[in-house]
């Protein structure tokens, strides 16, 4: 039995990763017909489900920060997860990207030491499975090159000055160890607000544009 998650129901082989609880339920609903709750310990909420298309599919909250992602990444991989997509937000570091925005990984730099236990020193870059990555790409459609973000281990949204698109808190570290633990896995960030704080989304509009990056999700987790 894992450490931190107890299932009460099936996990599949496929997994959607996100940060918040709340998240999780709003995709697993949209998601996948009839969702089961396969996790609430720790308040780490998870559901497990078919597509319309009947491929299975876990949509796991993995919490705040690095760390937390990687501990439920390592759960997971003990119950049978081999393949992940990060769906999560990012704070927008330049004037490129706006609120609202779409970012495909296409390198992670961790620019904070939770990945450092994983191998991965600050100033290095981490990068997605590159298969998974192309089929999210494919799925998004034109428009969406894959980026460089940074992950911090603290919200981003004060450093302005960094060559990254984009800084999130948990991506690095997760790549790194779906690396260690022979998981393929990719990631696509919602920017959620720009350096400083401002323009930060409304619920509804980041609702909108969670259910866009779940559903390219799922047409990259297909077969």
């Amino acid at each position: 039995m894992p450490l931190r998650l107890r299932p009460t129901a099936p996990v599949a082989a496929d997994a959607i990763l996100v940060g918040d609880p709340g998240r999780a339920l709003h995709l697993a609903q949209e998601l996948v017909t009839e969702p089961k709750m396969s996790n609430h310990a720790r308040g780490l909420w998870g559901y497990f489900g078919k597509t319309p298309e009947g491929v299975e599919l876990t949509i796991q909250a993995t919490g705040m920060g690095g760390p937390s992602a990687v501990l439920v990444l390592e759960d997971l991989a003990e119950l049978g997860v081999r393949r992940a997509v990060r769906v999560g937000t990012c704070v927008a570091l330049g004037a490129d990207l706006q609120p609202g925005e779409l970012v495909l990984v296409g390198e992670a730099v961790a620019a904070g030491g939770s990945a450092g236990p994983l191998g991965v020193e600050v100033g290095e870059a981490v990068l997605p499975d590159r298969r998974l990555s192309d089929r999210l790409g494919d799925a998004l459609g034109p428009g969406h090159e894959p980026a460089t973000i940074a992950s911090f281990d603290a919200h981003p949204a004060r450093d302005s000055t960094r060559a990254e698109v984009a800084g999130d808190m948990q991506t690095a570290p997760l790549l790194a160890a779906a690396s260690a633990l022979g998981i393929a896995a990719a990631a696509l960030l919602i920017v959620t607000e720009r350096a400083g704080g401002e323009g930060r989304l409304e619920v509804e509009v980041l609702a909108e544009a969670e259910l866009a990056a779940g559903r390219a999700t799922r047409r990259a987790l297909s077969p």
